[in-house]
C-alpha cells in the first residue's frame, strides 16, 4: 500500500501529442494555472535527477513565470498531513495513511514555492474541485479555462480535467508539465483528455497561445457586440441570429459576466441580470444604445 517507486521514463514531446477532438485555445483573459499536488511527498517516489522530473519542474516554472507576467491567476493544490480517517475515507483503502505532518514532505517542492498572491487549496480527493473553493474562484474571477500541470497525470490531473468539463470549464492538459507512475499511464491520460474532456497541449503551445494578445472586438457598434458574443460562443458571427436565445446557444453565466465587465470598461454600466433577462443580441444592443444615450445627456 502507498505510493510505488516510480521508474524514470522519457517526458512526452510534441511528437507524442494525441489528436484533440476540439480546437480550444488558451486565453490569458480566461485562464487559471493549476499546479497540482507538487508536494515533496509525491515527488519522493521519483529519482529527482532523472526524466521526467527535471523537465516537469522546468516546464511548470516556465508556465508560472509566464502566467505571472500575463496576470493569469495561479492556484496550487496541496494535501494536508496527518489526515483524519474520516477525511481520508476511501483514500485510506487505496493509498494508506498518506502524508505525515512533517513540513519536509508536505511542502511544495523547492523552486516552485507559492507566492503570497497565489491561491492554495487544501486537497481532499483526486479532483481539485472536490471540497475546495476552486469553482467559486473561477466564477468570481470570471474565468473558465484551467491550465493543468503537476502530478499524477492519470489520477488527480485527469480527474480534475474531467470534472472541469462537467463544470463547463475548458481544461488544457499540459502533457510535458505533468508526470505519472509510468509512461503508458501518462500517455493514456493525454489521450483521454484529448478525446473526452479537454485538450492536450505542450508547454510551448500554451506559451504561444497565451502570449498573443487575443483581439477584443469594439463594443461601440452592433457589429462589435455581435463579434464579441460570437467569439465567446466560438461561432462564426454570421451563424448567430440577432433574435436567438444566446443562453440556449451555450453562452453560460461565466462568459456573460466577462462580457458585462468588458462593457463596464468602456463605460456601459450593465449588470449580469440585465443581460440574463433578455439574452438576445437584438435586446442587448437596444440596452447598450439606451445606456449610451443616457450617458450623453
Amino acid at each position: 500500500m502507498g505510493l510505488p517507486t516510480i521508474k524514470s521514463y522519457d517526458m512526452p514531446t510534441k511528437l507524442d501529442m494525441p489528436t484533440n477532438r476540439v480546437s480550444w485555445e488558451a486565453d490569458s483573459n480566461r485562464a487559471v494555472l493549476l499546479i497540482h499536488d507538487m508536494q515533496q511527498y509525491f515527488l519522493n517516489a521519483y529519482d529527482m535527477q532523472e526524466s521526467p522530473i527535471p523537465e516537469l519542474v522546468e516546464h511548470i516554472a516556465t508556465l508560472k513565470k509566464e502566467c505571472k507576467r500575463l496576470n493569469i491567476p495561479v492556484v496550487y493544490t496541496a494535501q494536508p498531513g496527518n489526515q483524519n480517517p474520516k477525511d481520508r475515507a476511501l483514500l485510506q483503502d487505496f493509498w494508506g495513511d498518506g502524508l505525515s505532518d512533517d513540513r519536509s514532505v508536505t511542502k511544495i517542492i523547492d523552486g516552485l514555492e507559492p507566492d503570497k498572491d497565489d491561491l492554495i487549496l487544501t486537497k481532499w480527493r483526486y479532483s481539485a474541485f472536490k471540497r475546495t473553493s476552486l469553482q467559486t474562484f473561477l466564477q468570481e474571477t470570471g474565468r473558465d479555462q484551467l491550465i493543468i500541470c503537476g502530478v499524477y497525470a492519470h489520477i488527480g490531473c485527469l480527474v480534475t480535467a474531467t470534472e472541469a468539463f462537467m463544470e463547463d470549464v475548458q481544461s488544457f492538459f499540459v502533457a510535458d508539465a505533468v508526470a505519472d507512475f509510468t509512461e503508458e499511464q501518462h500517455k493514456m491520460a493525454m489521450q483521454y483528455v484529448a478525446t473526452r474532456c479537454g485538450v492536450t497541449v505542450t508547454t510551448e503551445q500554451i506559451l504561444e497561445q497565451t502570449g498573443h494578445e487575443h483581439p477584443r472586438a469594439s463594443l461601440d457598434s452592433f457589429e462589435g457586440l455581435r463579434d464579441r458574443v460570437s467569439a465567446l460562443l466560438e461561432q462564426d458571427p454570421q451563424e448567430v441570429s440577432v433574435e436567438e436565445n444566446l443562453i440556449y446557444l451555450g453562452l453560460d453565466s461565466i462568459r456573460m459576466m466577462s462580457l458585462t465587465e468588458e462593457l463596464r470598461q468602456v463605460g456601459i454600466d450593465i449588470n449580469f441580470m440585465t443581460l440574463a433577462e433578455k439574452p438576445t443580441l437584438k435586446d442587448w444592443w437596444n440596452i447598450v444604445e439606451a445606456k449610451k444615450v443616457s450617458m450623453s445627456e
